[in-house]
């Protein structure tokens, strides 16, 4: 799927903008709204971002057990030549240091803000709020016309896929916006 980032001034924009695309067929799964103002979009109840589009969980327990499982091999390989032993135990090795890469890459992350929303920080900082469209290909042209033809206001900010990358270039490097 293809994520779709528009920011917006307002709540009632916020608001207008997931009605018309509820009447588009999209549904509050598609939707995600990211603010300081979390309590604004309950009240409304527009559907706010979870915390795994919050925070950076997912990428960086990914990051974490693909380093924990290159130095596991590493200390499997290691193991397996020092010592006679069943091939058993460098597999638990291995498993084990992918494992804890995982959690410690998962606990960092849940720290850290979305590697995908942290080039919007100024802008949610200033009150703005980001909404996350969802779509699939067939669905794109749809939305973006929908929303710029009843939304000017609304401003197509970015757009990418929903997955997360854990090599992503935008990970390493922030980029700057105009």
């Amino acid at each position: 799927m293809k994520r779709l980032y528009y920011l917006t001034q307002s709540l009632d924009s916020v608001s207008k903008i997931s009605d018309d695309l509820h009447r588009e067929g999209l549904s509050d799964w598609n939707i995600h709204v990211l603010s300081k103002d979390a309590a604004g979009l309950y009240h409304r109840h527009v559907h706010g971002a979870n915390l795994f589009q919050q925070n950076d969980l997912i990428h960086s327990g990914e990051m974490g057990a693909m380093i924990g499982a290159t130095l596991g091999i590493l200390a499997g390989l290691m193991v397996d030549s020092l010592f006679t032993l069943p091939m058993l135990v460098p597999a638990a090795v291995m498993v084990s240091a992918t494992l804890f890469g995982a959690w410690s890459g998962g606990l960092v992350g849940i720290t850290k803000e979305n590697y995908k929303v942290k080039r919007f920080h100024d802008d949610l900082e200033k009150g703005q709020y980001l909404i996350m469209v969802d779509v699939h290909r067939t669905q794109e042209l749809l939305v973006k016309q929908q929303v710029q033809r009843y939304h000017p206001e609304a401003l197509l900010s970015a757009q990418g896929s929903s997955l997360t990358q854990p090599f992503s270039y935008n990970f390493w490097f922030s980029p700057r916006r105009a």
